[in-house]
């Protein structure tokens, strides 16, 4: 062998190492589970997906059981009837990452095989900009919560989603008049959505800082779930770059996710998970 291609050798062999010390460990999907748990907030309890201003857990993308959405859970009993009944929503509406940790303290103490995780926008969604909760307050919340169930249920996959784009609900709801009366009735998520028809440089700035803080913080849950292992799967921010449309949110907030989207919700984080 020549002195280049010895070179050569060499430089190949030097990027494969590279290569193999910085690839994030693939997520093990494992055999199909036989009871799962879902954590998060109210998207995760189909809120408003059925009914004026109550939880709808039958919808919830997670583990419902309306054939219609479709849930994780229909879709992994259709592979393991085992799991049949086995679907417990841990959820509470209103939720924030701080509540993570109870909640997977829950789903500890159920043995469950599966857990996934929608956390995030109520500490972006406050009543201003101001009160939004701090990026590494968040990363803290996430982290005691996955070192929960990394303790309790070693074996157990957790599937990790990222938040919803929120400026993206500005973008397709300022236009509607309903929507902005909801917003404003209800008091809706005004750190984002506050004068959302205002084209002022300072509102324009703070949309944008609002969506920054979602970026930020689901650049924590990518790297929480990276360091969790190979039980852990990021959904690679797939939930955030979905272009929702209105028609998918309900009539009654404009807000949250109706029937249409928490099906939608279910086939892309489900599809970019473990996908048994």
């Amino acid at each position: 062998m020549t002195l280049a291609r010895r070179a050569l050798a060499a430089l190949a062999g030097a990027t494969a190492l590279v290569l193999l010390a910085t690839t994030p460990a693939v997520a093990d999907p494992g055999p199909p589970p036989s009871a799962m748990a879902s954590l998060g907030d109210s998207i995760t309890r189909g809120f408003n997906a059925c009914g004026w201003y109550v939880d709808c857990t039958s919808r919830s993308f997670s583990t419902g059981d309306n054939s219609t959405v479709n849930s994780h859970y229909l879709r992994i009993r259709a592979v393991n009837p085992n799991i049949q009944g086995r679907n417990l929503n841990d959820a509470r509406s209103g939720a924030k990452s701080a509540d993570m940790y109870g909640q997977a303290g829950t789903a500890v103490s159920q043995g469950v095989g599966y857990v996934t995780m929608l956390i995030g926008a109520n500490d972006a969604c406050t009543s201003s900009e101001s009160t939004m909760t701090p990026v590494a307050t968040y990363r803290a919340n996430i982290d005691s919560a996955l070192a929960r169930l990394k303790a309790g249920l070693p074996n157990a996959r957790v599937l990790v989603i990222s938040i919803p784009d929120i400026q993206r609900l500005w973008s397709v709801g300022k236009g509607s008049g309903s929507a902005r009366t909801a917003w404003s009735a209800f008091g809706i998520c005004q750190s984002m959505l506050a004068n959302p028809t205002s084209t002022a440089q300072a509102d324009v700035d703070r949309r944008n800082r609002v969506r920054q803080r979602v970026v930020d913080f689901n650049t924590q849950l990518a790297q929480a779930c990276a360091a969790y292992g190979p039980n852990c799967d990021f959904d690679d921010n797939a939930v955030f770059n979905y272009p929702f449309a209105l028609s998918q949110v309900s009539t009654w907030d404009y807000f949250h996710p109706n029937t249409s989207g928490q099906a939608v919700l279910a086939s892309v984080s489900y599809a970019n998970g473990f996908g048994w």
